[in-house]
């Protein structure tokens, strides 16, 4: 069984960066496509990026585009979100997932086999 296991989430200013970062184990994790999603309060669940497993190909959120990195250390069995000029409506819990076909990107949440537990992040002005 795959574990996801997210951090570094906090309180940020709008404007600022924060790096999340997502530590897999019980899994192959080098052959997984990764996405990481966000849900904020009252919200669904919505797709942020995601990277394939040799870290080919890449997708984010329109709203996200240009802001956000995703990338992945297949050594490390770690995915990371790099997130900068961050905005209120980024506030919400960010969650890191794992797909067993690694070789295709999805941005449909239900195409993700394994889940982490989420982690905050909250942008004040």
């Amino acid at each position: 069984q795959v574990q996801l296991v997210e951090s570094g989430g906090g309180l940020v200013q709008a404007g600022g960066s924060l790096r999340l970062s997502c530590s897999a184990s019980g899994g192959t994790f080098s052959s997984y496509t990764m996405g990481w999603f966000r849900q904020a309060p009252g919200k669904e669940r919505e797709f942020v990026a995601a990277i394939t497993s040799c870290g080919s190909t890449r997708d984010y959120a329109s709203s996200v585009k240009g802001r956000f990195t995703i990338s992945r250390d297949n050594a490390k069995n770690t995915v990371y979100l790099n997130m900068n000029n961050l905005k209120r409506e980024d506030t919400a819990v960010y969650y890191c997932a794992a797909r067993r076909q690694g070789w295709r990107l999805s941005t449909t949440s239900y195409e993700y086999d394994y889940w982490g537990q989420g982690t905050q992040v909250t942008v004040s002005s």
